[in-house]
């Protein structure tokens, strides 16, 4: 995720001021469209390490992208994710192994944690960010793409993990109260959950 942002990021800045780099415009708009996301965030990097309007541009753009949140992908790319897990793959890694036997349970979270992660990391960011409404807001996406994974898949893996969705919810929303106390949010965090989650409704209420 972190990497697609990078990209984005550089070909939003560049377009902020490709009108004013002459006649090499079009050929650097070509060498910046093949970029691999890897090559974009080591430029990225590189740039934001100088001065200029370069380094305004990215952080300008940076900030306007992640405050773009859309809950409704959000959540889609979280449902795609686990979705995407393929059953075999806990076969696979489960049994005995060099290391001891791994039950296919434990495989399971596992692949789901695997997941997930980076959109945990996500709401993480948005905190150290100072940015606690679209903390909450792609928080509350997260767990929307959880809850329509445990309710919605047809995949069948699910039979593995029948549990594990409601358990990483849970471990999500008690990271987010943790660093944001606040009642309100606390509350709206809370209607959102009755409202879009209903079934975990009181597995998600909190202590």
């Amino acid at each position: 995720m972190l990497v697609r942002f990078a990209a984005s990021t550089i070909l939003c800045s560049y377009r902020v001021i490709a009108g004013r780099i002459g006649p090499w415009g079009d050929r650097m708009s070509d060498v910046v469209g093949k970029l691999t996301s890897a090559e974009a965030l080591k430029i990225i990097e590189r740039l934001c390490r100088k001065s200029g309007e370069f380094r305004e541009a990215i952080a300008a753009e940076a900030m306007s992208l992640l405050t773009e949140i859309n809950p409704k992908e959000t959540a889609e790319e979280v449902f795609e994710a686990l979705d995407s897990i393929d059953v075999e793959d806990c076969w696979d890694l489960a049994g005995g192994s060099s290391e001891g036997y791994a039950p296919p349970d434990d495989v399971a979270v596992d692949l789901v944690e695997e997941e997930l992660q980076p959109f945990f990391d996500q709401v993480e960011r948005y905190h150290e960010l100072d940015m606690p409404e679209q903390e909450a807001a792609y928080c509350m996406a997260v767990i929307l793409g959880v809850y329509r994974f445990a309710y919605e898949s047809k995949s069948e893996f699910t039979q593995w993990a029948e549990d594990i969705p409601a358990h990483c919810a849970r471990t999500l929303l008690g990271e987010w109260r943790e660093r944001n106390p606040e009642q309100t949010r606390i509350d709206a965090m809370q209607a959102f959950i009755r409202e879009r989650c209903p079934k975990w409704a009181e597995l998600l209420k909190g202590e």
